[in-house]
């Protein structure tokens, strides 16, 4: 069986590359997009028609989800409204597929106290949140599992990624046509390392595709180093002039490394496939790798499964922590909390 990895870089160079190889592979692939397109337009279908039933969930729910296969930040921006939440005086849970072992424990290591559902049948989740005393539930990438009949549906789309392409899979990474975020609530535009400029260009393909849907902006921005498995703390400019090793293991490990680039550091990418179980055949070779570098660093999805497997004499490890700013649409975030606030059962 191909290496995960590889077949990650693969598809992010067909889906991204701009050369006459990446553009042949995307023609070669059309067909096969043309039959997913078929199939996620008939779902859909059958359950506008009530052909296939949504059901009612045990908690008012806000959904955050996106139209392509990861990278948008949906993990932050989730574990930010749960923060938001707690902040208003609500009790939330989270509720994710649990699809690999990382979003669970971000969630746990971010909103210390707060339950981590892991669960595909959302129903289910949500009905085991009520259980343990939540009141109102935000669902990790649930757009697409419409059998859960939710209050609110937020839909990221990336504007690190964006290049005006819509291609479904497999000749692209969207999951759904723009024209599905039509069934959204508020729409969110998400950026890492993109300028301003390239995500006020994502807002307004967002409001041709699905007008009246309200649009906001996002800036998830690197904030400090953290050591992994201690308590030291240091500014991002700490990496000016360093060589760093940037292990990840993302939807958009471009974006990461590009933050580092912008506080100055020299960057060696050590890129995964999302989700990658990390072995200790691939510590030791990252640490190997790190002999090289002046620094080791990852993301809060790459430590909470790193740190248990990474050796005390190498080379310590650090990850960026990441701070979470409103740019636009800050009235219509506070609407969707508020109408998720007042659904709660007394």
């Amino acid at each position: 069986m191909a290496d995960a990895g590889v077949v990650a870089r693969v598809a992010d160079a067909v889906w991204h590359g701009r050369g006459l190889g990446a553009r042949l592979a995307r023609g070669a692939l059309i067909p096969f997009e043309g039959l997913f397109s078929a199939a996620v337009a008939a779902r859909g279908a059958l359950y506008d028609r009530g052909l296939l039933r949504a059901h009612a969930l045990a908690l008012p729910a806000l959904s955050v989800g996106n139209l392509t296969a990861g990278g948008t930040g949906k993990t932050p921006v989730a574990a930010w409204l749960v923060s938001e939440l707690r902040a208003r005086g609500a009790r939330p849970a989270v509720v994710l597929r649990g699809y690999g072992a990382d979003e669970p424990l971000v969630h746990a290591a971010l909103n210390p106290g707060v339950p981590v559902i892991a669960n595909a049948d959302r129903v289910a989740g949500v009905a085991a949140a009520r259980a343990v005393g939540a009141d109102v539930a935000v669902l990790d990438d649930a757009f697409q599992h419409r059998r859960a009949r939710r209050l609110l549906d937020l839909v990221l789309v990336s504007a690190d990624r964006w290049d005006g392409r819509v291609r479904l899979l497999p000749a692209g990474p969207w999951r759904e046509p723009l024209a599905a975020s039509r069934r959204g609530s508020l729409l969110v535009v998400t950026r890492k390392a993109a300028p301003p400029a390239t995500a006020d260009r994502v807002v307004e393909a967002l409001r041709r595709a699905a007008p009246g849907v309200p649009v906001a902006t996002v800036h998830i921005a690197a904030a400090a180093l953290r050591a992994v498995g201690g308590d030291a703390e240091l500014p991002l400019a700490a990496v000016a002039g360093e060589r760093v090793l940037a292990v990840s293991a993302v939807g958009d490990p471009g974006a990461f490394a590009a933050q580092l680039e912008s506080a100055g550091a020299r960057v060696e990418a050590a890129s995964f496939a999302d989700h990658h179980a990390y072995t200790a055949a691939d510590v030791a070779r990252l640490t190997a790798r790190a002999s090289g570098a002046d620094r080791v660093v990852c993301t809060l999805k790459d430590a909470v499964k790193l740190g248990p497997l990474w050796p005390r004499a190498a080379a310590p490890l650090w990850y960026v922590s990441q701070r979470l700013s409103v740019e636009r649409g800050a009235r219509e975030i506070d609407r969707a909390l508020a109408a998720l606030l007042a659904a709660r059962p007394h």
